[in-house]
């Protein structure tokens, strides 16, 4: 099972990488809950809709490191944003419930995205 999480893992960010939502929304759970430094949203329309906005900023996802376990799988990876972001380093802790991702708990640091966070996570 934790070889299959791990798969879907990767496929939720390369796809957030190519800016697939369609690929993205396959694997999230209905009632997926984000757990992020600026925001936290529960449901899958929630979630899509902020990633959708944060994919925008996004030039590029390069996973380093995965490995899952029972039903949990984690990425360590590099996204790479235009100036003044640049390159920033994180970690995502995935929960999976059915085969789709039900939690995911992001670790990074938020500093160079404090003047975005109204433009990613706004709820209008």
């Amino acid at each position: 099972m934790s070889e299959k999480n791990v798969a879907t893992a990767v496929a939720y960010y390369q796809a957030m990488g190519s800016q697939d939502l369609t690929t993205m929304e396959k694997c999230l759970h209905p009632e997926v809950q984000f757990i992020g430094p600026m925001a936290e949203m529960k449901g899958k329309e929630a979630v899509l809709e902020a990633a959708k906005r944060f994919c925008s900023m996004i030039t590029k996802v390069t996973i380093r490191a995965q490995f899952g376990s029972n039903d949990q799988a984690m990425l360590a990876y590099d996204m790479d944003c235009p100036a003044p972001i640049g390159i920033f380093r994180a970690a995502t802790l995935m929960t999976f419930k059915d085969s789709l991702i039900v939690r995911l708990e992001l670790f990074y640091d938020a500093r160079p995205f404090e003047k975005k966070k109204e433009e990613i996570f706004s709820t209008s």
